[in-house]
């Protein structure tokens, strides 16, 4: 009754306090590309005559840190294209180009803390899904897949495009060419794509956008995008990509010595049509892959690791479903992968991706080969349709089969979004739900059940959000990620954000009156967890700080005793505890920038303090390091411990086609340091040359023991038929 009588209030107050204002066009928002035949050299230097004469946009407009005002920097944009290629010229103008922030050079980088110029291209114009390209002055590339309004971002595509750039006493300026084939698009002769741009300016924490610069908004809500007009008479080209590899190499153990490593595999990519890829792998490999962060669990639940092999991450927004983080129905890491982190051959596949008219596909098979004398050889597909309802809503279904010999595992289930940009004038807001059924042949109870239901709200100056999960016990989603069984949770979170004019010095406040997770078990309804927070301060200032302090509230009921660490047990019983917290973080566009974060209070029975601090210092374009150090404390009344973590980085780029990271961490539990370090050249778009060096170093017993070296080369190169 009390959470019926609450949510009408929460509601109320969201209508309260939303600003009715209409999305923001700026005129024109149309850009017209050219057809050229003449021959453009990519180079950043913008001096060939078919730039001088094509009609250019430059209505920028603050959404940082002003917004509704014009941008304090000249910008201006003009599109050309010939029959295989869309090409776009940027002009950065800058009155002060000796502060322009250049960070980094390397592929995929992260460009929020630097100047940087983004396109994004809505070739479907559904007003739901775009194909992101951004670089910076140093002419470094970073691409994603958006879709869903910007509700999903894969940022591990990699496309076949390529920018260069200048940087003169005017500015900086950049060229861009998108061969047609890297874009999916309808069959028309004339194309109308959805497209905007935004630039920013680091070092005055500026931000302005063509289209749509309302701070309930950003660049990946491709709904509020202008229009690119002019293109005729082209193709997304039906090609066949071709991409062998060979690997070869050596592994090193101190009681085996030597080992050779070699392999020959490859990928073929189809375009069964202009909007639909069928890909089929064989002999699949991921030596390249950097190692895992290794996570210390002081929880009773599952831990979490991202994907990171290159094949699974392409097109993984494909196969999202909306249960969420803690429930999914698919986890790509449970194929090739055992238990133990160790690889599981995978001896080949076929994946199909794409869009047809509104309907949105998914579906791929695997198969692995049997390892460890314990694991056979298993087949996983997984199948998924999306269809678009309305302006920016979608229903959809998914089925997930696991098959080894003997016994089936099969998860399937369907979804729908309810979704607007619209509410309010220009404010989101998103309504949803999933339910899944899993089917496990080998158990008693074969089936079970689990669900989703969701709000959000997610704006500028309220931001509101609302889920039920559940997860019956007999849920087995066996090629999935379930964090914890046989629960029910319900999540609110509410944060407030003003921005006040009369203290100059603050960008915003971020004031969160609640926010809580509850769970319960699903047999008995008894409590599982409690975690809830208020934040009575937070901000960010306008040069870049960021400061926050919270209060949480815990509770945890352990219906069995829980053995946190070795030898020291929490005995069962309801615990109820209290914690406290501090945030701060630097400006990260600035050479020199750090992260701390301190909390400290009750824990179980006992207390803990832990910190963590990180610091990142970028020499230069071509050198940059990152260390960061994280430590526990905890005293129980069994035992006291203390769990210790140390991670460090090295980034550097010669080039944005050559470039290379070592990367390592140890920590007091496995008592293993592992050492990664990886150079990638891009000779040509999509063709790349790794070499890879991975050792462990055994740390027990205060001894250093090299206990395992692997040194690989591996060569992937395209051909186009």
């Amino acid at each position: 009754m009390k959470k019926q009588m609450f949510l009408p209030w929460i509601f109320l107050f969201i209508g309260v306090f939303s600003v009715f204002s209409a999305a923001q066009v700026s005129e024109p928002h149309i850009l017209r590309a050219v057809f050229t035949t003449e021959s453009i050299d990519v180079d950043g230097h913008l001096s060939e005559s078919v730039w001088q004469n094509a009609p250019r946009i430059s209505n920028f407009t603050q959404r940082e840190l002003n917004e509704n005002q014009p941008a304090t920097e000249r910008t201006q944009v003009a599109a050309v294209y010939d029959t295989d290629n869309l090409y776009f010229a940027v002009w950065c103008y800058d009155s002060q180009p000796e502060k322009i922030v250049a960070q980094k050079m390397k592929r995929d980088f992260d460009y929020d803390t630097e100047d940087n110029f983004e396109i994004i291209i809505d070739t479907y114009h559904d007003k739901r899904n775009g194909y992101l390209f951004v670089t910076n002055p140093n002419g470094a590339r970073f691409d994603a897949l958006v879709q869903n309004n910007g509700q999903q971002f894969n940022r591990s595509w990699d496309g076949v495009w390529n920018v260069k750039t200048t940087l003169t006493g005017e500015g900086w300026f950049a060229e861009f060419v998108i061969p047609f084939s890297t874009l999916k698009f309808g069959t028309g002769k004339k194309q109308v794509w959805g497209i905007n741009f935004e630039r920013n300016i680091r070092r005055k924490r500026e931000q302005v956008l063509w289209q749509g610069w309302s701070r309930d908004s950003e660049l990946e809500q491709v709904a509020r995008a202008g229009i690119l007009e002019g293109i005729e008479g082209v193709s997304s080209v039906t090609l066949v990509e071709i991409k062998p590899y060979g690997l070869a190499g050596t592994e090193h153990k101190p009681d085996a010595g030597n080992t050779g490593v070699y392999n020959l595999g490859g990928d073929v990519n189809y375009l069964i049509t202009p909007t639909l890829k069928l890909n089929l792998t064989l002999n699949t490999d991921f030596a390249q892959v950097e190692s895992d962060r290794l996570q210390v669990n002081l929880t009773r639940f599952s831990l979490y690791y991202p994907e990171k092999r290159e094949f699974f991450l392409e097109g993984k927004s494909y196969f999202d479903f909306g249960l969420g983080r803690s429930i999914q129905p698919f986890y790509s890491r449970r194929i090739g992968l055992a238990p133990d982190h160790s690889t599981i051959p995978i001896i080949g596949g076929a994946r199909v991706i794409g869009k047809e008219g509104m309907n949105t596909l998914g579906g791929m098979s695997i198969q692995t080969a049997s390892a460890q004398d314990t694991i056979p050889s298993t087949n996983y597909t997984v199948l998924r349709w999306k269809r678009d309802i309305w302006k920016q809503s979608t229903i959809g279904f998914m089925g997930v089969n696991k098959w080894e010999p003997g016994r089936i595992n099969t998860v399937y289930g369907g979804d729908f979004l309810y979704s607007s940009s619209n509410l309010f004038g220009d404010k989101t807001f998103m309504v949803g739900g999933a339910l899944a059924q899993s089917y496990t042949s080998d158990r008693d109870k074969k089936t079970g059940l689990a669900h989703r239901i969701f709000l959000d709200f997610p704006n500028d100056f309220i931001d509101f959000s609302a889920i039920w999960d559940r997860a019956e016990e007999s849920f087995n989603p066996e090629v999935g990620f379930l964090r914890r069984e046989n629960y029910q949770m319900i999540m609110m979170d509410l944060r407030i954000k003003p921005r006040p004019k009369f203290l100059p010095f603050i960008q915003k406040f971020v004031f969160k009156p609640f926010d809580f997770n509850y769970y319960i078990n699903d047999s008995t309804h008894e409590l599982q967890s409690l975690w809830s927070e208020f934040r009575p301060l937070g901000f960010t200032t306008k040069s870049g700080e960021f400061f926050e302090a919270n209060i949480q509230r815990r509770a945890e009921n352990l219906t069995e005793d829980f053995e946190i660490h070795d030898g020291i047990v929490i005995p069962k019983g309801e615990y109820w505890f209290t914690r406290y917290e501090l945030q701060f973080e630097t400006f990260d566009g600035r050479p020199v920038s750090a992260f701390l974060f301190y909390q400290w209070g009750d824990f179980y029975d006992g207390t803990r303090t832990e910190w963590f601090i990180r610091s990142t210092v970028q020499l230069n374009k071509h050198l940059s390091f990152k260390l960061d150090y994280t430590q526990n404390f905890i005293h129980l009344p069994a035992g006291s411990f203390a769990v210790n973590e140390f991670g460090g980085r090295m980034d550097m780029a010669i080039t944005p086609d050559l470039f290379g990271a070592v990367f390592g961490q140890w920590n007091d539990e496995e008592e293993t340091a592992l050492i990664n370090f990886r150079i990638n050249w891009i000779p040509t778009p999509g063709t790349n040359f790794y070499f890879v060096v991975d050792q462990a170093i055994d740390t027990r017993r205060h001894t250093i023991k090299l206990t395992d070296t692997t040194i690989l080369t591996k060569l992937i190169w395209r051909f186009v038929l």
